[in-house]
């Protein structure tokens, strides 16, 4: 059985009988283990934009400004990833690396470092090497028994983009953005079966 953590409600997760999938509404930081976890904590506000949208819209802070907070959701899914074995996805980039002291990924493939004394490796890979149609840049870091599978590392551009950075590609809505590709979904609880 794997966990599926900070996952849509009715994605990719939901229907298989080897996950046990958390959405909004069950509150993945109520996650005691034991299951090896795929992890997909919230990222708005720990994005670049996230400063933008705060200032604009006076909403909740972003969780990397000085009395930000997320709400615990990314400490959380580091600690399940490091206790009970599997992988925690984020965007490429994103602030809550350095609030958390991990390593960025560098060049192409796993990484390994330690953190007080257990290993973790990290990486980039692009979901749209696994079908998603925007390149959507993701930081993986992943901890178990066992060294990390090898990814598909290819470098596709994708035909649609996550937000407005290149005016000659769509845009796409915020739950195509955000939705993660079956084969990327697969791949992830394959990382997190194999930790154990």
């Amino acid at each position: 059985m794997i966990a599926a953590l900070y996952v849509q409600t009715g994605g990719q997760y939901y229907g298989r009988p080897d996950v046990d999938p958390w959405d909004e509404a069950r509150d993945a930081r109520a996650y005691r283990g034991p299951y090896p976890v795929v992890a997909h904590p919230p990222c708005q506000l720990w994005v670049n934009m996230a400063a933008v949208n705060w200032k604009r819209y006076q909403r909740q802070r972003p969780a990397w400004y000085t009395g930000g907070d997320d709400g615990g959701c990314f400490g959380h899914a580091q600690r399940c990833v490091t206790a009970f074995g599997g992988v925690l996805e984020h965007p490429a980039f994103s602030h809550a690396w350095a609030a958390h002291d991990l390593p960025s990924p560098t060049g192409i493939g796993w990484s390994e470092h330690r953190r007080h004394g257990v290993p973790i490796w990290v990486c980039e890979v692009w979901q749209s090497a696994y079908g998603h149609l925007a390149r959507k840049r993701t930081w993986l870091l992943y901890s178990g028994a066992r060294s990390p599978a090898e990814l598909d590392w290819r470098r596709e551009p994708g035909t649609h983009q996550i937000g407005w950075f290149d005016r000659a590609k769509p845009t796409l809505g915020k739950r195509d953005a955000s939705a993660t590709p079956p084969a990327f979904a697969d791949a992830l609880i394959g990382l997190a079966r194999e930790s154990r």
